[in-house]
């Protein structure tokens, strides 16, 4: 059953680098990099901080969102059990925000 974990863990981690990966560079994908580019500007204008005055530019909006699924599904997939366990936390709340 540990293995059937374990084989999960990494797929679900790696699933987060590549969709990490998609916003962060055009290489992966072109057309997936350009319609998440697209859909970040429409993100940025709901963005649920933008009553209090905070309201992000959807390009590094984009960029932080990567970077941050990227780096969490890497040490999904990984990285030492402390550093699974943030990057659970991490990437619940990067869902949540979807």
């Amino acid at each position: 059953m540990a293995a059937a974990f374990r084989a999960l863990r990494v797929l679900l981690g790696l699933f987060f680098l590549l969709a990490g990966s998609v916003k962060l560079s055009e290489r992966l994908s072109a057309d997936s990099h350009r319609h998440m580019q697209e859909q970040f500007v429409r993100f940025a204008e709901v963005f649920p901080l933008r009553d209090f005055g905070f309201s992000p530019s959807p390009g590094p909006y984009l960029t932080a969102v990567g970077a941050v699924e990227a780096a969490a599904g890497l040490l999904l997939a990984f990285g030492p059990q402390l550093l699974q366990e943030i990057s659970n936390f991490v990437l619940s709340v990067v869902m949540i925000g979807a």
